[in-house]
This record gives C-alpha cells, sequence and structure tokens, in this order.
C-alpha cells in the first residue's frame, strides 16, 4: 500500500506513519518540517496555509504513480484548523489517490448530542469547506466536507476520534496525570471512581485507520473505545502504579469540585461530571459501528505504562501544541480543596 500522511510528524499523525512503516506500507509524509518524520518514508515540506504551500506536493511523483494509476492509494489527513487548507489538499490530490481518511472529531455533532450518540446524529450548522478557522466543531466539519466535496462519499472515510491517549500526545491530558501523581503527596482524585470514561489509544486508532483504509471502508465513523472500557479509578490508579511515587489519591465528590470553580476536561484532564452534558458527549457514544468494523482497543494500564515510558523518555516533559491551552490544575487551588 502506498500512503500519504498530511502531517506525520506528531501524536495521531505520526502513530499512522509509524503504524505503516511496521506494516511495509511505503509512506511519504508531507510536513511543515518543524519536526522530523520518522525513519523509513519519503518526506516533502509545505505549508498549507501559505500561498503556494502545496507546490512540493503537487510536483512530486511516486513510483508506481504513472500510466493512469494512482499515485498513492490512500491520504490520511488530521488537520483541525481552517477547512480551506483540506479543501485545497484533497482537490490536488483527488486525482491522484485511492481513498481519503481525514481524522475528524466527535465534536462535529450539533451541540448537545444526547448519550450514545451514533454517526447519524445532526452536525453542527453554519461549516464550510471554504471556511478559514472558526472554531473547532465547525473546523472539522468543514474539513469533512471539504473531504467528500473533492473524493466524493465513496471514497471518504471520516474517523470521529474522542478523547485520544498515548505516546507523543501533544495536548497533555495524560501526561498532566502522570507528572502530577508522579510528584507525590495527597491527590486531587475526581470522582466517582467508577465513572466511566471513553478514549483510545493512539496506536488502536492508527491500526484502525489503516485496516479500514485498505479494506475501502467509507462514510462516517465514531471512534473511541467502548463507554466504560475504563474507569476515572483505572485510569488513576494505573497511573500511581506506574510512577511509583508516594501518591495518596483522595477521591473528592464532584459537587466539592464545582463548587471550587475548577473547570472539569481542562484543569482536570479528562474527567467530566457525571451526568453532565459533557460526560455525554465525550464518554457516552455509540461504538458499535467501529468496533463491527474491527475496532480493538488494548487495556488502560497498557497506554499509561507506554505513555510514562515515553515520557521518560523525552525528559518527562511532554510538548505542547501551541494551538491549544495548556491543561491542568495549580496546586494551590488543588490544596485549597483537600485541605479545606
Amino acid at each position: 500500500m502506498r500512503l500519504l500522511v498530511l502531517g506525520g510528524t506528531e501524536f495521531v499523525g505520526r502513530a499512522v506513519v509509524e503504524a505503516a512503516v511496521a506494516r511495509s506500507w511505503d509512506v511519504t509524509v508531507f510536513h511543515r518540517g518543524r519536526h522530523a518524520p520518522p525513519d523509513g518514508v519519503r518526506s516533502l515540506r509545505g505549508d498549507r496555509t501559505a500561498d503556494g504551500g502545496l507546490t512540493a506536493l503537487a510536483a512530486s511523483e511516486v513510483e508506481g504513480g504513472d500510466g493512469g494509476e494512482a499515485e498513492w492509494d490512500v491520504v490520511v489527513d488530521t488537520w483541525s484548523a481552517a477547512p480551506r487548507a483540506v479543501r485545497d489538499a484533497a482537490r490536488l490530490l483527488a486525482g491522484r489517490a485511492g481513498r481519503y481518511v481525514y481524522v475528524s472529531s466527535a465534536s462535529v455533532y450539533a451541540w448537545p448530542p444526547p448519550p450514545g450518540y451514533a454517526e447519524d446524529a445532526p452536525p453542527v450548522d453554519g461549516a464550510s469547506p471554504d471556511a478559514e478557522q472558526t472554531d473547532y466543531a465547525r473546523d472539522k466539519r468543514g474539513g469533512e466536507l471539504a473531504a467528500v466535496g473533492a473524493f466524493g462519499a465513496d471514497r471518504s472515510l471520516l474517523v470521529r476520534c474522542g478523547l485520544i491517549l498515548g505516546p507523543y500526545e501533544n495536548i497533555g491530558r495524560l501526561p498532566w496525570w502522570l507528572t502530577r501523581i508522579a510528584r507525590g503527596g495527597p491527590v486531587l482524585a475526581p470522582g466517582p471512581r467508577d465513572l466511566p470514561l471513553q478514549y483510545v489509544d493512539v496506536r488502536d486508532l492508527a491500526a484502525w485507520v489503516l485496516d479500514a483504509a485498505q479494506a475501502g471502508l467509507n462514510g462516517p465513523y465514531n471512534l473511541i473505545s467502548p463507554s466504560g472500557h475504563a474507569t476515572t479509578g483505572r485510569l488513576l490508579d494505573a497511573c500511581a502504579r506506574v510512577t511509583g511515587g508516594d501518591a495518596e489519591l483522595r477521591w473528592t465528590a464532584p459537587e466539592v469540585i464545582e463548587e471550587a470553580g475548577i473547570a472539569p476536561w481542562t484543569q482536570l484532564p479528562v474527567w467530566v461530571p457525571p451526568d453532565s452534558d459533557l460526560h455525554g458527549a465525550l464518554h457516552c457514544a455509540s461504538v458499535a459501528k467501529a468496533v463491527a468494523a474491527g475496532l480493538r482497543c488494548r487495556p488502560v494500564e497498557e497506554t499509561v505504562a507506554d505513555t510514562w515510558a515515553w515520557l521518560g523518555s523525552v525528559g518527562c516533559t511532554a510538548p505542547q501544541r501551541p494551538d491549544r491551552p495548556v491543561v491542568g490544575l495549580d496546586p494551590a487551588t488543588e490544596a485549597k480543596v483537600l485541605h479545606g
């Protein structure tokens, strides 16, 4: 299989590239050059946001792409800003690639999606494939429309991810919990312990994307673990075990956390209050379609252990995307809640 990844040097894109290289696929990455791509790939440089930024991609030729045959069997695109960047790349590649996989988000559903929502839930209004950057939900939905507009419904696959965790994470959610628990002492643990979580390990996401592309799947798929695959308790217990410190998880009622003005999801990453619109949207999606199409999710303990090992390999400081806010709770606020 010949794969083109638009990006391919960070988190999701990198996991896709590494999984494809492990399968001995022929991989090309198109990126801005801010990070080195994995070994074993062909590298093209360009900035999708700049005038003429697709020149290297437009001028490229890959072995086996002559004689009217597509140059790439599949394109994987993880773009999350202005939809017009997806539009321009997809239009350029429509006659040169067999299938376009757009890594989208469950945020594309109109708010609030009902608990148990599936792929037929209504999307947000106001999205356009021609738009400049607006907000995350409409940008991702606009990217979907751009992919389908260029490749058609039968040659486009929309991967609607939820929470993504694992090695190379550049958002900071699981890295924050690991580094906080590694510091030890009393830790504000948001209850209840048995609150169901949904997430997908980035490597399971990558494996599913490659399998789905090779199988010729199309249309939208919610891609995240089944609800309850993990709980808050299992996640934080795994963090405590793998870091090996003297952390004491102090389970705290949601009402206490909310009364303290602590923001779910951002100040306490991953966690949102039970029975809230946020929990319904982030941790209660139906993934029956993806599971039927082969989604397999590794245990949360493996995700946590491998992320901790990766953090150690990069000096225990995770990379941070400049376009995303820093997550986590400051020590003073945590201590105030813990000690009253």
